[in-house]
């Protein structure tokens, strides 16, 4: 299992960016998939979950009505679209999943069991 997250960089407060998570090793029609991010002294969080056999998402309410995530089959690919972005969304996002999950909600409160590398996303002015 491979997850490769891209996308992340630098963006004014209000402004924003759309992560990538491309999956190899496995599609993405049955596990659920996320989003997490850790931010400097911070715990690692939830921020977005898909369950890809249904397309049933899961947000957290701190980024409710701002993130929005979504698949494309074809890619086996995986995108996180932030909006509105805050100073405190500034953190290392990270895509993850657990082959043997298939809900978003639970994969989002029980915790992935294979991760990709991070990508730095910092929202500043």
């Amino acid at each position: 299992v491979q997850l490769q997250a891209s996308g992340g960089g630098l963006v004014k407060p209000g402004g924003s960016l759309r992560l990538s998570c491309a999956a190899s090793g496995f599609t993405l029609n049955r596990p659920a998939i996320g989003w997490f991010r850790q931010a400097p002294g911070k715990e690692r969080e939830a921020v977005s979950c898909l369950s890809t056999n249904n397309d049933i998402a899961y947000y957290p309410d701190f980024v409710k009505g701002r993130f929005t995530i979504s698949r494309d089959k074809t890619k086996n690919t995986v995108y996180l679209q932030m909006d509105n972005l805050r100073p405190e969304d500034t953190a290392v996002y990270y895509c993850a999943t657990d082959r043997g999950q298939a809900s978003s909600y639970a994969l989002c409160h029980r915790g992935p069991t294979d991760w990709g590398q991070g990508t730095l996303v910092t929202v500043s002015s």
